[in-house]
């Protein structure tokens, strides 16, 4: 950890979350279809914690080394505007859209699973992962998740930021207590 904050001390002043897609939003597998086609599987409950996040008024950012734009079609649909697939170099990426958005590194979550990912999680106010990622992104991790990629990891952070600030709704459309 970066600081002598506990995790959910930093999620209290977390404005944006960027998210990987492969491993993260996804289990990591994809199907090849006879057509050549590969197909991923993302959770409908990671869906529903994006789409909130987005209406709550977090920035939710997706920087993904894959190129598939069924996924920016799927996230486009859960208001997510900032999709960038085919990303070389993320932390170049990263750094732009701070300096575009006004956002400070201390304002960011980031989880990611792999290598890829792992020179902009030393950069970010709280890196996180899903529980399966690999060990050297395990090891950098301020926060791993108790839920796998593509089965709730994002859900899990997304939730655990709206119940602290008091932006997750119940079952009545009622906001709720922190956790």
């Amino acid at each position: 950890m970066k600081t002598d904050k506990s995790y959910k001390e930093i999620l209290q002043d977390i404005t944006t979350f960027i998210f990987d897609v492969d491993g993260v939003l996804t289990d990591g597998s994809v199907t090849l279809m006879p057509d050549g086609s590969q197909i991923r599987k993302m959770s409908t409950r990671d869906g529903y914690a994006l789409q909130l996040a987005v209406k709550k008024g977090f920035n939710v950012i997706i920087i993904s080394g894959g190129k598939d734009e069924r996924v920016k079609t799927r996230l486009n649909g859960l208001g997510i505007k900032m999709v960038y697939l085919g990303v070389s170099d993320k932390v170049d990426k990263y750094e732009n859209l701070l300096i575009e958005n006004q956002i400070t590194k201390d304002q960011v979550v980031y989880m990611g699973d792999d290598m890829p990912d792992y020179d902009i999680m030393q950069l970010v106010g709280l890196a996180t992962c899903p529980k399966d990622a690999c060990s050297d992104i395990r090891e950098i991790s301020d926060y791993i998740s108790p839920f796998n990629g593509g089965e709730g990891c994002a859900r899990d952070i997304l939730e655990q930021t709206m119940k602290i600030q008091k932006k997750w709704l119940s079952a009545d459309g009622s906001e709720i207590r922190s956790i």
